[in-house]
């Protein structure tokens, strides 16, 4: 049995994959986790901004990629990838089919620094929708660690760590045909496995693929973020993909690039990559010589600046702000009942002359300005409308009834349910209801 290099062996004396001339090296990275919503566009500016040293987007399916068409944004310069709602197909409204962008990038502000990362289980669909991209990046992730069921359901995610030999042939097609071609990295995010020794066999499999990297998320698929984050394994992982020459970055409670150093150094692994806390607050990706954590309104003013900078989705700076802003902050929900850019700057009261005039721009832009009807609007508006139209069934109930000795009062529904209820309760409270009544009578 060969045995592993010791956990304190050098860089320099172990052996490494070769980095794609357009790759990059995770080792010495503390970098931005992929997660939906908290990973477009604008959260990944804000992280670099704060020292990120690479990002990865958000999980997109290979087949929600597959048949986009690619345009630039000539306002922002951003490369999108976009495909025309479904719901718009059967619409026989003259209005032209919605596009929803599948995904965005900033060539110029993180190209050389994002990580691409694929939901798929399927070595071919994998290989059709990295490719798109793969001009774009600078490495494709493959997920094989989401234990959500959107993922999970379709054989993608955290599902592929029961299907290894499919993962590996996933993992060995995206190596072949687009990593090499287009002279990228490619690597992937894990969980634990029930025993060290089925997590063991599992990473010794996937190094040999070709990988350039290997995140392992210190949990295992049944497991939820609230609960404790497990490095039992971390060195014996770390170990296993260094004796590959595979970097290993670990994830699961990181909360600043300081700990995520500490983390490495201590468990013998190559970096370190942030989640649940780059979510609440970018900043801290900043050492502690750096300043460290910035002010929650700091960062939420910078993080506003970036989405209008690339008109995001108002709906996902929404979030994002429900996020970066405390609960208890008197603003809080007055954002969250927002509708546009400008009400955001307005409550936030940012007098930025230029964010003021941009907020305006970007809500022409997106059609924020524009007055919409809300679900709750159109329920106020139809109960309106059944009040109106009992009226005025009342108003002729009485008009045919000329001897009406109601004092033209009108009842509504529930005032006449109520009279009801009240009616059934007394004769209840009196041993009988309307057919006890007659029995007794028959009795008697």
């Amino acid at each position: 049995m060969t045995s592993l290099p010791p956990a304190d062996q050098s860089p320099q004396s172990a052996p490494r994959v070769p980095i794609p001339r357009r790759g990059v090296d995770y080792r010495g990275k503390v970098v931005l986790a992929p997660m939906v919503r908290s990973g477009e566009l604008p959260s990944r500016l804000l992280a670099l901004k704060y020292g990120a040293d690479l990002v990865w987007g958000p999980e997109t399916v290979d087949r929600s990629m597959i048949g986009t068409t690619q345009k630039t944004n000539p306002r922002t310069g951003c490369i999108e990838w976009t495909r025309c709602s479904n719901n718009n197909k059967n619409s026989k409204s003259d209005v032209p089919p919605k596009e929803s962008i599948i995904y965005r990038i900033d060539p110029i502000r993180e190209s050389d620094k994002l990580i691409y990362q694929i939901g798929t289980a399927s070595p071919d669909y994998a290989v059709q929708a990295a490719t798109l991209v793969a001009p774009y990046v600078r490495g494709v992730d493959v997920n094989a660690g989401c234990p959500k069921p959107f993922s999970t359901s379709g054989g993608m995610g955290a599902a592929l760590l029961r299907t290894p030999d499919l993962l590996c042939d996933i993992l060995t097609a995206l190596v072949t045909k687009v990593g090499i071609p287009h002279e990228i990295g490619i690597s992937v995010k894990i969980r634990l496995l029930e025993t060290p020794e089925l997590t063991s066999t599992l990473v010794n499999k996937l190094c040999k693929t070709g990988i350039v990297g290997l995140t392992i998320h210190c949990r295992t698929t049944p497991m939820r973020p609230r609960e404790r984050a497990i490095r039992d394994q971390l060195r014996m992982i770390g170990d296993i993909c260094r004796s590959h020459g595979v970097a290993c970055l670990v994830n699961g409670d990181v909360t600043s690039r300081d700990q995520g150093l500490a983390l490495a150094k201590e468990y013998g692994v190559d970096g370190a990559m942030i989640a649940t806390a780059a979510e609440a607050n970018s900043s801290v990706f900043r050492s502690e010589e750096q300043g460290g954590v910035a002010p929650w309104h700091e960062v939420v003013e910078e993080y506003l600046r970036l989405a209008m900078s690339v008109e995001n989705k108002f709906g996902n700076t929404k979030f994002l702000l429900s996020q970066l802003m405390p609960g208890k902050n008197p603003g809080y929900q007055p954002v969250q009942m927002s509708r546009s850019y400008s009400e955001v700057v307005s409550i936030l009261q940012i007098s930025d002359a230029e964010m003021v005039e941009k907020a305006k721009e970007v809500d022409h832009l997106l059609n924020l300005d524009v007055p919409k009807i809300t679900k709750t609007d159109i329920k106020r508006q139809h109960k309106q409308q059944n009040r109106e139209s009992y009226q005025k069934k009342q108003e002729k109930k009485r008009a045919l009834e000329p001897n009406d000795t109601s004092n033209g009062q009108i009842e509504s529904p529930s005032q006449e349910r109520t009279k009801k209820q009240k009616g059934e309760i007394a004769a209840e409270n009196a041993g009988f209801d309307g057919v006890g009544q007659g029995a007794m009578a028959v009795a008697a």
